[in-house]
């Protein structure tokens, strides 16, 4: 029984020897299916082609950030008082000017009254000294023409001439209390207009924090006004992108809350310098905001038109490849079978294409979708269109078999050799 079972394996080992051997003379035979150095052939790979050709092609440098209004304020009061009514809610539209809230003001009402009073009286005192410094005048150039003709002692010329002086003194005095009786009835005037708190932009209440009945005060901000008529994105541009951007360059602007739909503005500002911790400068975007669709806080995409080629030639990004460290892409051959790489100089790129320099041709066909999956001298079929018919191809076949499905493993040679 142990010797059967060591008979056994010896034929086990011996015959998997065997079938080893047979199937790598078969494989590397000559005419076996393969590229004649000891490797299988890869089978062809289905792709999509296109041509090189010419166009427009603009590079992009992609920011994001939250939306800021143009100007955003706080209206606080410039006196203190309770609220006697607030005019405004979230999101009322506002203009430059309109009262948004009023201050009780009957107190300061009363002091405009008695500020008024005084300014009057200032006002008949200034009468009263002009009227006694015209008779002191008139006065005094009588007492002189009189001293003239000797008729009147020097004293008495002295006399008129001191009350002339008086009554000028006292018309000054009485102009400069007048004066000071209408500042202090300005001052009271415009206080009083203070306690009508009006909205210094144009634009929307985005937050009202005060109601009526409240005490407010130059600390206490009764609401916030934004200016939406257009709209802003500050971001920090990186350095090696400092020097393609510059003021006026063009901007579009894509944003959550309407998919699908583009917004243009452009770069209005660029910092002049570097923060140093970070190597970055502040750029400020404006955009337009006519129909107000646009709020602040809202998540933006913005991409920036740095540069721009006309009539460039252009191929689809998809089909740039790399190879052994070199960027190029795959001809497609005349025969539609067999691709062949080809080192091209890459200029300008954004998502859809890219500019070639040099390296290929107006009108040429190269492998777009697939191209990445290729090896230079690979065989190829047509994705969507029959008869390829490199190794393994079977699309032409009378049983419809797909393209994509496999060639048989049994090398023709060894298929002639079994008929035989």
């Amino acid at each position: 029984m142990k010797r059967i079972l060591i008979l056994s394996g010896i034929a086990v080992v011996l015959l998997g020897g065997g079938y080893w051997l047979f199937g790598r003379d078969a494989a590397t035979a000559p005419g076996a299916a393969g590229d004649g150095g000891g490797r299988f052939a890869r089978p062809p790979m289905p792709v999509e082609v296109d041509k090189v050709g010419r166009a427009v092609i603009t590079e992009e440098i992609t920011v994001v950030g939250n939306l800021i209004g143009a100007a955003t304020v706080e209206v606080v009061p410039k006196v203190s008082g309770r609220l006697q009514s607030v005019s405004v809610r979230i999101g009322d539209q506002v203009r430059q000017g309109q009262v948004i809230a009023v201050v009780e003001d009957r107190e300061i009402r009363e002091q405009v009254k008695q500020a008024e009073a005084s300014f009057d009286v200032a006002r008949a005192t200034i009468r009263q000294r002009e009227a006694d410094e015209k008779f002191a005048q008139t006065n005094l150039e009588r007492t002189r023409s009189l001293f003239q003709r000797q008729l009147l002692p020097r004293q008495t010329l002295d006399d008129a001439e001191a009350q002339a002086q008086a009554a000028s003194a006292q018309l000054d005095l009485a102009r400069a209390q007048f004066a000071q009786a209408s500042a202090r009835l300005e001052e009271l005037r415009i206080t009083l207009a203070n306690t009508r708190i009006t909205s210094p932009v144009d634009g929307f209440v985005g937050r009202r924090n005060l109601d009526a009945g409240a005490f407010v005060g130059p600390n206490a901000p009764v609401a916030s006004v934004v200016d939406i008529r257009f709209v802003r994105l500050v971001v920090n541009l990186v350095e090696r992108d400092l020097r393609r951007v510059k003021q006026g360059v063009p901007a579009r602007v894509e944003v959550d809350a309407y998919p699908g739909e583009t917004f243009t503005g452009q770069v209005a500002r660029v910092a002049p310098v570097l923060d140093p911790q970070t190597r970055t400068a502040e750029m400020e975007i404006e955009i337009p905001n006519p129909t107000y669709r646009l709020k602040p806080g809202m998540y933006s995409r913005v991409q920036l038109t740095v540069d721009r080629r006309e009539n460039a030639l252009v191929v689809p990004r998809n089909a740039l490849v790399d190879l052994d460290g070199r960027r190029g892409v795959y001809l497609v051959g005349d025969d539609n079978q067999s691709v062949t790489f080809r080192p091209v100089d890459v200029g300008l790129q954004n998502q859809q294409r890219a500019e070639v320099r040099e390296g290929v041709v107006e009108g040429q066909r190269i492998v777009t979708t697939g191209a990445a999956a290729l090896r230079d001298g690979d065989t190829i079929v047509l994705a969507g269109q029959p008869g390829g018919r490199g190794p393994g191809d079977r699309a032409s076949r009378p049983n419809g078999q797909g393209a994509s499905e496999p060639a048989p493993s049994t090398p023709p040679s060894a298929a002639r050799g079994s008929r035989s």
